[in-house]
């Protein structure tokens, strides 16, 4: 997916974001995931509960010959705003790279 040269800048806010179409793609496609993985679920909102609020974060990831690999934009909730036990009762960070895992594998098979 390519865009125009002066979109090698990455968008700072979602209206930014939103005017180009490269970036309406990969904002689209996340939705999506989200969605298909049955991220959240829609509920009332309680009178004693606030919503958590979200932003979005756009990156652009090059090659190792610095062109672009692929535009990425991830949704991000603000959960540092909450209290666990009362806002919230589990929640799931995925933190660790599939590099990261090969590279302790690799270190674990040499040192046995």
């Amino acid at each position: 997916m390519l865009c125009p040269f002066s979109l090698h800048v990455e968008p700072n806010t979602y209206s930014e974001a939103i005017k180009h179409d490269c970036w309406r793609k990969v904002i689209q496609c996340e939705i999506s995931t989200l969605e298909s993985n049955q991220t959240w679920e829609i509920v009332l909102l309680s009178k004693d509960k606030t919503v958590i609020c979200c932003n979005w974060v756009f990156k652009i990831k090059y090659k190792a010959d610095r062109t672009i690999e692929k535009y990425k934009a991830r949704l991000v909730a603000k959960g540092y705003t909450k209290i666990e036990g009362i806002d919230y009762l589990e929640s799931f960070f995925l933190v660790a790279k599939m590099t990261t895992i090969r590279l302790l594998l690799s270190l674990a098979s040499i040192y046995n």
